[in-house]
């Protein structure tokens, strides 16, 4: 029986590294795809939600009474205006733009805001100045445009398709990897019983 013992402690050895190894190509070849997909860059909360794909030019103008975010895709101007002191939407405000010296009238749209500019912008910097009036208050915000080339560039980049399929390789070769690796030790195995026969 002591030579038994040896043999035990050479098969723990072998099949605890097995296991293990097994135990890991599955959990990558089930997380790593859900990891991928975890952060797509849709965020959840906040006054201006994120567009998918590239990221659209915004400004953000902030008094003691107001909080405006204005975000331009095309023509379109879509602003949210937030009371300064607890964030709460305002939905009942007079707001009027002027933006590098074109004057606009913001039309409400349930919780927000919209100016259609007579012409998209070219690249540079637009100073923005925004009236505000709500009820009594009244105030006079201002804020940057910043326009760079390089986000028509972004938006023209075609996409990489084969970065969502990445997470796949990566969890079918892991799992390739413990096949070859459970054959060999198997046929090592075997080789070992038949000299021992």
């Amino acid at each position: 029986m002591p030579a038994a013992k040896p043999q035990i402690l050479i098969k723990n050895f072998i099949m605890k590294p097995i296991s293990f190894l097994a135990l890991l190509c599955i959990v990558t070849a089930l997380f790593l795809p859900a990891m991928a997909h975890a952060d797509d860059g849709h965020g959840h909360g906040g006054a201006a939600p994120s567009a998918s794909g590239p990221s659209l030019p915004r400004f953000a103008a902030v008094s003691d009474v107001f909080e405006l975010v204005g975000v331009l895709d095309g023509k379109r101007i879509t602003l949210w205006l937030d009371r300064a002191a607890d964030n709460a939407p305002v939905v009942d405000a007079r707001i009027e733009l002027e933006i590098a010296g074109e004057k606009l009238k913001a039309e409400p749209h349930e919780d927000v805001y919209e100016v259609v500019l007579a012409a998209e912008p070219k690249p540079g910097v637009l100073p923005i100045t925004a009236m505000v009036v709500a009820g009594s208050e009244t105030d006079l915000l201002a804020a940057e445009l910043d326009l760079h080339e390089d986000s028509h560039a972004d938006a023209a980049a075609p996409a990489r398709p084969w970065s969502r399929y990445a997470p796949w390789a990566a969890g079918l070769a892991a799992l390739l990897v413990l096949v070859v690796f459970t054959r060999r030790m198997s046929a090592s195995r075997q080789r070992r019983a038949g000299d021992a026969a």
